[in-house]
C-alpha cells in the first residue's frame, strides 16, 4: 500500500474522530473555507521556500510541498473525491503535451 492510499484511508477515518483530538477532524468541522485557507497558506509557504537562498532551501521546499499535498488531500476527502480519480487523471494526461491538454479542457468548459 503506497503512502497516498494509506493517507487517504486515515483522512476518511478522521471524519469520525473527535475534533478536540484530531487536527484533520477540526479542519473538516470548520468547513471548506478553512481548508482552502490552509491550502493558500501552504502554497505561499512553498513559494517563499522556493525563493530562499541557502542550504535549507531544498529541505524547506520538500516540507512545504508535503504540507501542501496533505492539505489538498484533506480538501479532496472533505469533498468526497477519491484520490484514485486524481491519479487516473494524471495517468490519462501522461505523455500528452501540456498545450494540447489545456486546449482540450477549454473546449469542454
Amino acid at each position: 500500500m503506497d503512502i497516498i492510499t494509506k493517507l487517504t484511508k486515515v483522512l476518511e477515518e478522521r471524519k469520525k474522530a473527535d475534533p478536540n483530538m484530531s487536527y484533520v477532524k477540526e479542519l473538516y468541522k470548520n468547513g471548506t473555507d478553512k481548508i482552502l485557507k490552509k491550502i493558500e497558506e501552504e502554497t505561499l509557504e512553498l513559494i517563499n521556500a522556493t525563493r530562499e537562498v541557502g542550504s535549507d532551501r531544498e529541505k524547506r521546499m520538500i516540507e512545504e510541498t508535503a504540507d501542501l499535498w496533505f492539505h489538498t488531500m484533506v480538501l479532496l476527502a472533505n469533498e468526497n473525491i477519491d484520490t484514485r480519480k486524481i491519479l487516473k487523471e494524471l495517468e490519462d494526461r501522461f505523455g500528452i503535451s501540456g498545450i494540447v491538454e489545456k486546449s482540450s479542457r477549454k473546449e469542454n468548459i
